[in-house]
């Protein structure tokens, strides 16, 4: 193995570990928060909506190459109560030899300041509790020479809760969540892994548009939404952006929606080129563009990832579907666009 392809591997290895030790931790952040989705990542968007909302994933990565990175997810969500809500997450995450499933119960209490439900101002605290079932298939390695490997499928269940809050007023939003605030011990790498999995969360955003009032925005014009979204790792220390702008088009019977996301690390890594003689570094960028529309009580929504950089697995990108079901509706007073309150 010669030193270019020595280099090659350690930064493709270097570059992937956040979305790898992401897997690690449960369900990993992707840009399908932004169709409609926001429960996914945030435990305390759990009932806020004037729907039930049931949301679908699917996620594949590098079609064509053998046991790429997928994941699935199926959620719920709804009010029980005017301040109460509660929602479930299942998933199913597959990384190479690595694969993880697991579930998540949901509570979330909704505070309203606001004197009357013609103004929106709300805030939400969330706790989501989880199981999780972490394994690793080592069947296929070979461990003659390594005895560390015994070649068996190795299995470890832990437990997790997250907690966060969120804040609406208007147009405006924002929310703050910490993921696997605490966790149980995992031992299923070695007996010395680190527990530590906390990974901080905060995102927030604003709907701009020409036509304010309850509903007078329907068959009018069109809304546009910027985004950022912060992620912090602990115990790696990664930090990562995301930029969003979103823009939407009302009719009668549903909404188009289209946006596109630019993701960044603040890290770099190091790789030689070809030459073994000059040594460069390269962080991890992507843009994600993104469609989707609802018709009714119905939502399907497409996002594809595309990441830059000389330093790359493969050519191709990640594709990610969301379908979606609101039910149990009930009519929404509030004076806002605010598309993850109203449907």
């Amino acid at each position: 193995m010669n030193i270019f392809t020595k280099s090659l591997l350690v930064a493709i290895s270097s570059l992937f570990v956040s979305q790898i030790s992401s897997a690690q931790e449960g369900i990993s952040v992707y840009q399908d928060y932004l169709t409609d989705n926001y429960y996914l990542i945030h435990p305390s968007m759990a009932g806020i909506a004037n729907c039930a909302k049931v949301r679908l994933t699917a996620r594949q990565q590098w079609f064509g190459e053998k046991d790429a990175p997928a994941l699935q997810t199926a959620s719920f969500n709804t009010a029980i109560s005017e301040r109460s809500g509660v929602g479930i997450i299942a998933f199913n995450d597959r990384n190479g030899y690595h694969k993880q499933v697991g579930a998540k119960l949901t509570y979330a209490h909704h505070i309203t300041f606001s004197r009357s439900d013609y103004d929106l101002n709300k805030l939400s605290f969330g706790v989501s509790a989880g199981m999780v079932n972490s394994q690793l298939d080592q069947t296929e390695w070979g461990h003659d020479f390594d005895p560390s490997v015994n070649g068996s499928e190795l299995k470890y269940n832990y437990f997790n809760v997250d907690a966060g809050l969120s804040y609406h007023f208007l147009d405006f939003y924002a929310h703050a969540t910490v993921k696997n605030l605490i966790t149980s011990d995992r031992e299923i790498y070695s007996d010395i892994e680190s527990d530590n999995l906390r990974k901080y969360i905060v995102s927030a955003g604003y709907v701009f548009s020409k036509n304010r009032g309850y509903r007078s925005y329907r068959d009018q014009g069109f809304s546009w939404e910027p985004s950022v979204l912060f992620q912090y790792t602990e115990e790696t220390q990664e930090k990562m952006l995301d930029l969003n702008l979103k823009m939407y088009k009302e009719f009668s019977n549903g909404q188009f929606f289209a946006g596109i996301s630019y993701r960044t690390m603040f890290d770099q890594v190091e790789y030689m080129k070809d030459s073994g003689d000059e040594v460069k570094k390269q962080g991890y960028h992507s843009v994600s563009p993104i469609l989707g529309v609802k018709f009714k009580n119905i939502l399907v929504g497409y996002t594809y990832s595309h990441q830059f950089g000389d330093v790359r697995f493969a050519n191709g990108g990640f594709h990610q579907l969301t379908l979606g079901f609101n039910f149990l509706c009930r009519e929404s007073n509030y004076k806002c666009d605010c598309p993850s309150v109203n449907f």
